[in-house]
């Protein structure tokens, strides 16, 4: 009697460690605002989601192999809070299987955000999401179904976090499917220590006529306020765009209070060629009350003004939200949300 005992006690440590050596957490967010927009005089008022975070779910894991090396795994989709639907291929938003080292660093692959869009999310205080977002302004210059977020049949590789500070990326899509610019090779290098940061990221989309994508961004914080800027290029054909933001994040009680101004602007080479872009800037600020580790309150307000022909809006122009944008025309809207992660 007395060595069955000892005999499940000692499978039940064995299993103890089995279970601690991996690991699967389902996690996402729910996020939704009352929103107003207006352009060219014509206003809307709408139920968003991912007014502050994009709404998700997802589930990841990662195993433990012994010694230096383990296997994980991410699976995330984009959840429209408003209908319940999930936004375009279920597992969009990240499908990837790594292997990670503390030491040699981690191979990831499947789909995946493009190092720059990463840039830019870091120096913006939105990170790229909702009315206040700076990649409202930012052109694909009419390179027809080009996605500079996210890219499919990814392959990347990342430095380990012990180089005292710096940090890189170097990844790679394999060019499937009939548009070329699925195909896409791209770096990013960085330093970040204490409260400075600076980061650089190119990514080249195709194989003929190429896009051509870099961003370069910095911050400091000093405590009392973080200070960001951010400049980025794109270039496509004869057409190019070259965008900056400067931005400002401020803790106030419970919660922070943040502002950004971005200016764009829009040239071609080839005066023979027809105009895809223009000049426009954004500003946009809010406030986010921390009610718990979880959930917050907040709000936005965004203010776009177009010329030379430009014709972006506040939360992506055309977006079925918001009324039309016409060129050299103005967007503007505001809203209130609440967000819950788990």
């Amino acid at each position: 009697m007395k060595k069955s005992i000892v005999a499940l006690a000692v499978l039940g440590s064995f299993a103890g460690v089995a279970a601690a050596q991996s690991s699967v957490t389902l996690f996402g967010v729910v996020d939704a605002a009352m929103r107003y927009t207006d352009a060219n005089g014509k206003s809307v008022y709408s139920l968003a989601s991912g007014g502050n975070t994009t709404s998700r779910f997802g589930v990841r894991g990662v195993e433990d192999l012994g010694g230096d090396l383990k296997a994980g795994f991410w699976l995330e989709g984009a959840v429209n809070t408003d209908t319940g639907a999930a936004d375009s291929a279920f597992w969009a938003r990240r499908a990837t299987v790594s292997l990670i080292s503390a030491s040699m660093g981690e191979v990831r692959l499947g789909r995946f955000k493009t190092i720059t869009k990463i840039t830019v999310e870091e120096f913006d205080p939105v990170s790229a999401t909702g009315l206040g977002s700076v990649y409202n302004l930012y052109s694909t210059l009419g390179a027809t179904g080009l996605n500079t977020s996210r890219t499919d049949n990814q392959v990347s590789y990342s430095a380990p976090a012990n180089l005292g500070g710096f940090y890189g990326t170097l990844e790679a899509s394999a060019g499937e499917g009939t548009n070329e610019l699925n195909k896409s090779v791209g770096g990013r290098v960085g330093y970040k220590a204490g409260a400075f940061n600076v980061a650089a990221a190119y990514t080249e989309f195709g194989t003929n006529k190429k896009f051509k994508f870099m961003s370069l961004g910095g911050s400091y914080d000093f405590g009392m306020a973080k200070v960001s800027g951010l400049y980025s290029t794109n270039e496509f054909g004869e057409h190019s765009q070259d965008l900056y933001t400067i931005a400002v994040t401020a803790p106030i009680g419970a919660g922070s209070v943040w502002a950004s101004y971005t200016d764009a602007s829009y040239s071609k080479s080839n005066a023979k060629t027809v105009a895809v872009s223009g000049d426009s800037s954004q500003l946009a600020a809010g406030y986010v009350h921390n009610l718990s580790k979880r959930t917050a309150l907040y709000t936005t307000v965004s203010y776009i003004d177009n010329k030379a022909g430009a014709n972006f809006g506040v939360n992506g122009a055309g977006a079925s939200a918001n009324p039309a944008v016409v060129k050299d025309g103005r967007s503007g809207g505001f809203d209130v949300g609440v967000r819950h992660s788990f």
